[in-house]
């Protein structure tokens, strides 16, 4: 009996060190990721209110608030082709409350285009949590162009070099981008003509200022329905929802050309995994939802669900893609 009476205490002291053993190696942040989130959460959005990025994050932050019974509050934070909101979500604290809702097909890009001067590592200083969307480039041509298919424009190239014009919404943009991997993939020369945005450069392609593009395909579907524009080839592996009619280019004999605008959510990097799996998870029941496909939809993206390891092996893989059309085409940043 005198024995056991001793025993307790020091069974009490060999507890409480294995507690604080266990609180040394972050073991508490489970326990707190089981309460995530226990206040709002901001979503950062590093473009100007009323784009398709920003819209999308407005669907997502609507649908996360629902799903985890705290506000998801949109902050728009633009400048620098998106790198001031990435940045100032990439140095914010790990812990699940500041989001960044990004393009990250144009992040990807930034990162190579201006390489040491991005303040922050696209794959380094962020926690991916999933792909949200993605928007499929589509060619289009002004009607006057002889070409009726993918097969016969890249034909129309080789046939009269330095003749087709492609226009851009600008140098180094996903658009320009695309052009210079579709020269480099079939061997052909066109002529690139950049914009300063996708407006004016449609408004010259339906004038007939220039005669193609590698546009979005929210961009150009209401002047393809219209007949101001010829679409030809849908640059993804399935049809596009809204120009079901227009192949892809892998049915049009071009089936290594695949580009996307890709959306998706990322954290801080040291964001604690459980907070990561648990967003990821309600995403996953969230992009499932007829209203949340047709509302991503509306803004021509296709919704889109990934594990976190998924998004940041496709983060690296767009990465290295951009990488190497900027290296073997000399495109330099603005």
């Amino acid at each position: 009996m005198f024995l056991s009476s001793k025993r307790p205490p020091a069974r009490r002291a060999f507890l409480a060190c294995a507690l604080t053993f266990c609180a040394s190696l972050g073991l508490p942040t489970v326990a707190a990721a089981a309460g995530y989130p226990e206040r709002p959460v901001r979503m950062v959005v590093p473009y100007p209110p009323g784009g398709a990025t920003d819209v999308i994050g407005r669907v997502m932050a609507q649908e996360l608030s629902l799903a985890l019974g705290q506000q998801f509050v949109v902050e728009n934070r633009a400048g620098a082709t998106g790198n001031i909101g990435a940045d100032h979500v990439a140095k914010s604290d790990p812990d699940g409350y500041t989001l960044l809702l990004g393009a990250l097909t144009s992040h990807s890009i930034n990162a190579e285009l201006y390489k040491g001067k991005v303040p922050y590592d696209i794959e380094k200083s962020f926690a991916p949590v999933s792909i949200v969307g993605s928007v499929p480039l589509v060619f289009v041509v002004n009607p006057s162009v002889e070409a009726k298919s993918l097969q016969e424009f890249i034909d129309l190239a080789k046939k009269r070099p330095g003749y087709l014009t492609m226009a851009s919404s600008g140098n180094g943009s996903p658009q320009h981008l695309a052009t210079e991997m579709f020269k480099s993939m079939v061997g052909v020369d066109v002529l690139h003509v950049p914009y300063k945005g996708s407006g004016p450069a449609m408004t010259d392609l339906m004038g007939g200022q220039v005669l193609s593009m590698i546009e979005t395909v929210p961009a150009a579907q209401g002047h393809v329905k219209a007949g101001k524009l010829r679409a030809l080839a849908v640059a993804s592996d399935q049809r596009a929802e809204a120009l079901p009619e227009v192949p892809t280019t892998a049915e049009a004999g071009l089936p290594n050309f695949q580009v996307s605008s890709m959306f998706g959510i990322v954290a801080p990097a040291g964001t604690p995994d459980a907070v990561i799996q648990k967003l990821n998870d309600s995403l996953k029941q969230i992009l499932a939802k007829p209203e949340v496909k047709a509302a991503l939809l509306n803004q021509g993206a296709v919704a889109t669900w990934t594990t976190p390891a998924d998004a940041a092996a496709r983060i690296g893989a767009e990465r290295a893609k951009w990488a190497k059309v900027i290296a073997d085409a000399g495109v330099k940043g603005e």
